[in-house]
């Protein structure tokens, strides 16, 4: 008797999220105590105080009133232009890289690593990242039968571990001729660490030096989904400026959303910029990926790509997002200093968090200390490396005590 129709490389797919299974028993709490009882710490999104979802109200106003043509038309299948031009100035802001660039449209950030992954890795190969990383990053290498290996973030004094990456990379780069690394930076998932100007000079430092061995291809993806809250906009992008005038072996990929940013999470509205020394790299950057967007979802959502368009080439209404987006940033702020001054005074060993929509906590049994949460109605995402908070999702009001009950829950098993 058949058992299953699926193809060989598809049998015993099975997506367990374990974001949005936390989330589901959140819901089902929130149904037997009421929302004011219950914390939740799950939801990757901004959530006002009051637990509603936040969108900047220009954005808002914006989509609202899109003409109906830009709303529901096809989009060409690389992007609006003008919205290509302005996904590149708001990626690099006043720290744009010496080098040739272009970009591609893409369904969210996600859809930049799916392309990056495809087109830029072979068959069998290993990616690499850090170990605390967003879980979707080895669905998307598994699903193209690629792998995902990684390196420790943070060395014993909770810096950037610059040796085991090196250790790593070059382990990899050894046993292939082309090597793709993922890093998430600023405000990274899940931790809310920032790499820093000497982190980043280390990083390409190793890159640069196995460039020489010019028969290597060397990629970085870096993943700025959540830029625009991981502090001042000029000063976030400062590190961008030392990609410049990089070996024609080495390709820079910034993979932009603008789900955080702009919060309109459920458009899946992104992007992909490329950056090279190399002119025929950037040509054939542009041609690969617009022909996997056709092979893939074809084209994207046209209304949110006209909302960035007239937020970027109207200063008044630019100014208007800029304000509105801080008030968001400043909330979030608040929030993780909150837990972290109340970690501190608790003795609970949080990583470093400098920014962002996510702070963690290092456990060997992160699922049951997340079950240990429950007891006292907050709900955390159990990772592999540890326990993820969303100090997006939680309000001043109850973020205090967190890191207490966090702590409570630990010495209870581990």
């Amino acid at each position: 008797m058949t058992t299953s129709m699926a193809a060989s490389h598809s049998v015993g797919k099975l997506a367990k999220d374990v974001i949005f299974g936390a989330s589901a028993a959140c819901k089902e709490a929130i149904k037997k105590y009421g929302s004011d009882k219950v914390t939740n710490a799950t939801i990757g999104s901004i959530m006002n105080d009051d637990g509603t979802i936040a969108c900047i109200p220009v954005v808002e106003h914006l989509l609202r009133n899109l003409p109906i043509g830009d709303l529901i038309s096809y989009a060409p299948i690389s992007g609006v232009p003008a919205y290509l031009d302005a996904v590149t100035d708001v990626v690099f802001g006043q720290y744009r890289p010496e080098g040739y660039t272009a970009a591609v449209a893409t369904a969210g950030g996600t859809g930049a690593l799916h392309h990056t992954i495809w087109n830029y890795t072979e068959q069998g190969d290993s990616v690499l990242t850090a170990n605390w990383y967003w879980g979707p990053y080895n669905m998307l290498c598994r699903e193209v039968g690629r792998q995902l290996e990684t390196f420790e973030l943070f060395d014993a004094q909770k810096q950037f571990n610059l040796a085991d990456f090196s250790n790593k990379f070059t382990q990899i780069l050894s046993k292939q001729d082309s090597i793709l690394v993922i890093l998430n930076t600023p405000a990274h998932n899940p931790t809310g660490y920032s790499l820093s100007d000497a982190d980043w000079q280390g990083v390409l430092d190793i890159c640069k030096e196995a460039a020489k061995k010019t028969q290597k291809k060397i990629t970085l993806l870096v993943d700025v989904a959540y830029i625009d809250f991981a502090g001042e906009a000029t000063e976030t992008r400062r590190f961008m400026k030392n990609f410049s005038n990089l070996p024609d072996n080495i390709l820079t990929v910034f993979a932009f959303s603008m789900s955080k940013g702009y919060t309109v999470y459920g458009q899946r509205c992104g992007a992909m910029v490329g950056l090279s020394a190399s002119s025929a790299v950037i040509q054939e950057f542009a041609d690969i990926n617009k022909y996997t967007s056709r092979a893939t979802w074809s084209n994207i959502n046209h209304g949110a790509m006209e909302v960035l368009i007239a937020i970027h080439r109207d200063q008044k209404l630019a100014k208007q997002f800029r304000q509105e987006q801080d008030t968001l940033y400043q909330m979030i702020k608040k929030r993780g200093a909150i837990f972290m001054e109340e970690a501190k005074a608790c003795d609970l060993n949080a990583l470093p968090y400098k920014a962002g929509f996510f702070l963690s906590i290092p456990s060997t049994n992160s699922a049951a200390v997340c079950d240990a949460l429950h007891e006292d109605l907050i709900y955390a995402v159990p990772l592999k490396a540890g326990v993820r908070i969303a100090a997006c999702a939680v309000s001043a009001t109850k973020m205090h005590g967190i890191a207490a009950k966090i702590k409570k829950a630990l010495e209870k098993v581990e």
